[in-house]
């Protein structure tokens, strides 16, 4: 008798510590697509901005229109991104392409001096910030939750719920490197 009542005491310790790992995985998973969704409010600033930076740029750089359409074309894709990889994929490309419509302002002194573009510029660097701090702590969140599914002995009933990691929110190589602009 004594040794079954031992032996639901351990399944019972082991099924509530099932039950604990499981709703922490949860409650990081939430977290991680709560941190992801405020990534998205700021990325949206910058979809909403970059045609205004462009209009205001087409006036003064005709002869850049390639440039200017990989820009849109990859605004395009980011906001049009289905699921969040794909997001990732895309927001990399765009934060890689950003810069080049600065660098290209170095030939146009019009437009260097042009309050609207400067106000645009000024809104697009703050944007930039704040999409750097989300990804920062959304990253974080990640770490954390794919710590949880692959520690010992978490990662038991991780597996066994199907909880799959997530993908960090990195900054590609081609947009580490920002150009020299000055004005």
């Amino acid at each position: 008798m004594s040794f079954i009542l031992i032996l639901m005491g351990v399944a019972g310790a082991i099924f509530l510590w099932g039950v604990r790992v499981y709703n922490k995985l949860i409650q990081l998973k939430i977290l991680t697509e709560n941190s992801f969704s405020d990534v998205e409010v700021h990325l949206k600033k910058r979809h909403d901005l970059i045609p205004n930076l462009i209009e205001t740029v087409k006036g003064y750089m005709s002869h850049e229109k390639d440039t200017l359409e990989s820009v849109i074309s990859a605004r395009n894709k980011a906001v049009g991104a289905g699921d969040q990889n794909t997001q990732i994929e895309a927001e990399n490309a765009l934060s890689a392409l950003i810069p080049k419509i600065f660098a290209l302002s170095e030939a146009y002194p019009d437009l260097k001096a042009s309050p609207q573009f400067m106000d645009l510029q000024q809104q697009l660097q703050s944007i930039e910030t704040e999409i750097a701090s989300a990804r920062k702590y959304f990253n974080a969140v990640v770490r954390d939750y794919n710590t949880k599914q692959q520690v010992f002995p978490d990662a038991i009933v991780a597996k066994f719920f199907n909880f799959n990691t997530k993908k960090f929110f990195e900054v590609e190589e081609a947009a580490k490197v920002a150009p020299k602009v000055s004005f």
